[in-house]
């Protein structure tokens, strides 16, 4: 009689069967991948301190820092290592599409998200049925899924993905890059609270580098060209009025 197993279980018969051969050795577990992802991204922080700068600012704290010899070094290195990452970024995305949210398992989650940090970014949403941030953080993923498809965003249930994981910590907003975390949020109490916007995922997406500030495709950048159509409109019909009350006096 033939029996089926199921090989991402951990029982003594299938570490019996595993010893044999017979089913594949388990995927590490997501879980120690998730944590030590959290710990690397603490560390990253010191050595990205400079990440919110623009270049002008770089270029300015070179000069300040002139006399500090290796903070002046480490200001170059990391503006040379920032244009390249701009550059390989631009032609990755060029082809990359996604376009909607992807659910993930456990066992897909070092496939699905940490390996595939090393070719886009991937923001994650650690989530919990039934919870009304959750919900609005799902909705928000969507809509910028659908709106930034070269950026891969992925869910799962947060007690899935990390074993014991509180319920209050949820949602948890992770974003990865290059196998590393780059992001992250518990709860949405720092972005919005349960009036987070679609303005403020797209802040966190500019904030990290998956999208220029100066995207057309942004909400902010739209609002900004509306109103400055609504103007250029406004002097036109103003300017307008003003030839058609020349023309009655003539």
């Amino acid at each position: 009689m033939q029996v089926e197993v199921d090989p991402t279980e951990d029982t003594e018969w299938n570490d019996i069967l595993r010893s044999h051969g017979i089913i594949p050795e388990r995927p590490p577990s997501p879980s120690i991948a998730i944590e030590e992802a959290l710990e690397r991204a603490k560390e990253s922080a010191e050595q990205h301190r400079y990440s919110d700068k623009s270049d002008s600012e770089l270029e300015d704290l070179e000069e300040d820092l002139e006399n500090d010899k290796n903070e002046s070094e480490f200001i170059a290195q990391y503006r040379q290592k920032r244009m390249a990452e701009l550059l390989e970024f631009q032609q990755r995305t060029a082809s990359s599409n996604f376009g909607t949210v992807i659910p993930v398992s456990k066992p897909e989650y070092q496939a699905q998200v940490t390996d595939a940090s090393k070719n886009s970014f991937v923001f994650v949403h650690l989530s919990l049925s039934g919870n009304t941030q959750s919900k609005l953080l799902a909705g928000l993923f969507q809509r910028a899924a659908e709106i930034f498809k070269e950026v891969k965003f992925v869910d799962i249930q947060g007690s899935r993905a990390i074993e014991n994981y509180p319920d209050r910590n949820c949602p948890t907003l992770l974003v990865y890059k290059d196998t590393d975390v780059k992001k992250q949020y518990v709860t949405l109490t720092l972005i919005g609270g349960n009036s987070m916007r679609i303005d403020d995922l797209e802040r966190i997406l500019v904030d990290v580098g998956a999208v220029k500030e100066s995207d057309r495709r942004l909400s902010s950048v739209k609002k900004a060209r509306d109103r400055k159509v609504a103007g250029d409109s406004y002097y036109d019909s103003d300017e307008q009025v003003k030839d058609d009350d020349d023309d009655l006096d003539d």
